[in-house]
């Protein structure tokens, strides 16, 4: 299997006056393609870090990051952000969608960098939103929309740019039980669809959806399992 992710030793220091945070310290872990891993941990444990590296959102401090073949260490913020649209799909907690556009126009937001036409991504835009049942509720702004709803134009968002990766910051942090299982089913799909799924989450059920989970704390993986081992220790 091709890996998609490739950490070497990574780092992340933070200095804060006169003392030195070490979020990462050493981490090396590798994503396949197709892959659906979770990643857990306490607060504090360096996940948070973790996922804005794994993201481009930020830079390792020592340490070798390959995303698809490219060296994204060193990268300044500009090719950061082009790497990021192309490579990955963000979910988050939040939603993150402006209230003043409808459905349709916040999942054709990422296009607009890839200088597509309009009508080229209106039809793309609705692609994925019907892919995520979201047909007629296209025209609807954010206000208008449960909250089920939202991370669903959330998902249709990230899916939009065909990215090599998902990935799913506490995606069901914000939902209620039923909700979020029709949220988790709909990662699944998109796994089974042949995307990679990275997902952040603190909640034991959620990454049980997961094929691997890979647990850090105090900056260091701290066990990377497939998650049928994990539930063998359970029984």
């Amino acid at each position: 299997m091709s890996e998609v992710i490739q950490l070497k030793d990574i780092t992340k220091f933070y200095v804060m006056g006169t003392e030195t945070i070490r979020a990462l310290n050493g981490v090396s872990v590798s994503v396949n393609k197709n892959e659906y891993v979770a990643m857990m941990g306490p607060s504090g444990s360096g996940k948070s870090t973790l996922m804005n590296i794994l993201g481009c959102l930020d830079s390792p401090t020592t340490g070798k990051y390959i995303l698809n073949n490219h060296d994204v260490s060193h990268m300044v913020d500009n090719e950061l952000a082009a790497i990021r649209n192309k490579e990955i799909g963000f979910v988050f907690q939040t939603f993150n969608l402006l209230p003043r556009l409808s459905a349709l126009e916040n999942v054709e937001l990422p296009l607009i960098y890839f200088g597509m036409s309009k009508k080229a991504r209106r039809e793309r835009a609705e692609e994925v939103l019907v892919q995520v049942g979201l047909q007629n509720r296209m025209t609807h702004k954010p206000n208008e929309l449960s909250g089920g709803q939202r991370q669903r134009v959330a998902i249709a968002r990230a899916l939009v740019n065909n990215p090599s990766i998902i990935l799913a910051d506490e995606p069901t942090g914000n939902l209620d039980t039923k909700t979020s299982i029709e949220i988790m089913a709909m990662l699944d799909a998109i796994h089974q669809s042949g995307n990679t799924v990275i997902l952040v989450t603190h909640e034991e059920d959620i990454a049980t959806y997961a094929h691997r989970i890979i647990r850090l704390r105090d900056g260091v993986v701290e066990s990377d399992l497939p998650n049928a081992v994990i539930a063998g220790f359970r029984g």
